[in-house]
């Protein structure tokens, strides 16, 4: 039964598997549009009842960003305008009453990496002049430089000499875990801003951020290049404790931010470091019969969660970012991103739209597999074989057009408490009506035992 199954399979491959030439224009512009008519539909922000900017269950908050991200640039290098109004009103909608990206849906599950990915997005618009907003309203830069404030506000030096958390609420399961994708984010948004507006204060920052990812052996040097890992919880050992799982999207990030910075310093310190990333990456992330991308952790056993399956969309972004800034490794990581999205356009040939991706690259045909994940980590290495042909990521010397303000989100947050975390208005007024209930319920209880 199972040879018949993968007999349908082929046969259905060479049917509808997507036309590709790596590095053609209107070939690589062709596929990301069947792919991303497959993205939208998982998207609720056009459905009757649906909410702006989000996707249907079981895809989180965090992700859209990482998709809306990866759209801007088919916008931006296939002059795509198709899904530029769904683009620009989900970044809209999303930026929340503070335009810092914890908007009311979110107040009390968000995490600083899921407020990290909606920043990267909005850089992103940031650096491909999408169309920005008007004049009265807060710009795609200042949106950026709002997440990269309100993050860095939450800096936690008292635990673990430093460090962002994971999760910016107290209530929130994994508030006492510090983990790589959360200063990962931060360090990344520094990187960008820093050679964006050529202001020597990120670069500060994004220095902080890497020491501290190093002097804590989240990033640790080996004769393989870094090891990447997850992260730790505070607890009693000051997060020596180390969750040793190796994830692409902390390595793409991490690489990506070495790439602005030495791009923007042209210091050979941050080239070094980019290169042991990138050594880190070839002994960890690339399968060594096929020389494609796979997730080391999860894919080959199968396990890979709704989260994990999406990881190398924003790894393979950041490879085509990193190939665009460090020109001494154009040509490796060109050829790492063309032979993965011919493996990509291979798995995308399966479901009855016939441009289901799915997860597995190497197969040579659908695997079975499909979601959001899929068809958006599809997206992002195909359409980085063009990278090289579009213009560089703008800067304000260079075509950016995105108003800023250095200030932004900086009069939205209280940082008195113990740990610096975030504690709005709103979540004070919560807080007093729990401990009203809480305090009528104790009343109550203690007046039945006395009567």
């Amino acid at each position: 039964m199972k040879s018949i199954y993968i007999i349908l399979i082929t046969i259905i491959t060479y049917v509808h598997a997507i036309d590709l030439t790596v590095g053609d224009k209107t070939s690589v512009c062709d596929a990301a549009t069947e792919i991303i008519n497959g993205i939208m539909d998982y998207y609720e922000g056009i459905r009757y009842g649906g909410t702006v900017g989000l996707f249907q269950a079981p895809y989180y908050w965090w992700e859209a960003g990482e998709i809306f991200g990866g759209m801007i640039d088919t916008w931006a290098w296939c002059e795509n305008d198709t899904y530029e109004d769904i683009i620009y009103n989900a970044l809209i909608a999303q930026k929340g009453s503070s335009n810092n990206y914890v908007p009311a849906n979110q107040s009390t599950t968000e995490g600083n990496d899921d407020q990290g990915f909606w920043g990267l997005a909005v850089m992103e618009a940031t650096e491909r002049n999408f169309t920005n907003p008007p004049s009265d309203e807060y710009g795609w830069l200042a949106l950026s430089q709002a997440v990269y404030n309100t993050m860095l506000s939450r800096w936690d030096a008292g635990d673990c000499n430093g460090g962002l958390r994971w999760q910016i609420f107290q209530w929130n399961s994994g508030y006492d875990y510090k983990n790589t994708i959360s200063n990962a984010c931060l360090f990344t948004m520094a990187a960008r801003l820093a050679r964006y507006t050529n202001n020597d204060t990120y670069l500060d920052t994004a220095e902080m951020v890497w020491n501290w990812l190093t002097d804590i052996e989240y990033v640790n040097y080996t004769s393989n290049g870094y090891y990447i890992y997850d992260g730790a919880n505070i607890g009693t050992n000051n997060c020596s404790s180390i969750v040793t799982n190796r994830w692409s999207y902390n390595y793409g990030l991490l690489l990506s931010g070495t790439a602005y910075l030495y791009n923007h310093t042209e210091d050979d310190t941050w080239l070094e470091r980019f290169e042991n990333i990138y050594l880190g990456i070839e002994n960890t992330f690339v399968n060594s019969s096929t020389g494609i991308i796979y997730e080391h952790m999860c894919q080959e056993s199968g396990t890979c969660n709704t989260d994990q399956r999406s990881f190398k969309s924003i790894f393979s972004r950041c490879l085509g970012q990193a190939a665009v800034l460090v020109n001494s490794y154009q040509s490796k990581i060109m050829s790492l991103i063309d032979k993965s999205a011919e493996g990509a356009a291979l798995s995308c040939s399966g479901g009855s739209d016939g441009h289901t991706c799915g997860i597995n690259w190497s197969y040579g045909s659908w695997d079975g597999w499909y979601g959001l994940g899929e068809q958006i980590s599809a997206l992002e290495i195909i359409q980085n074989t063009i990278v090289l042909q579009v213009d560089a990521p703008y800067t304000n010397d260079t075509g950016g057009s995105s108003t800023g303000n250095v200030n932004a989100g900086l009069d939205t947050y209280e940082t008195s408490n113990d740990n610096e975390i975030t504690v709005s208005n709103k979540d004070k007024a919560g807080a007093g009506v729990l401990t009203a209930i809480v305090l009528i319920i104790f009343v109550g209880l203690c007046t039945w035992v006395f009567l």
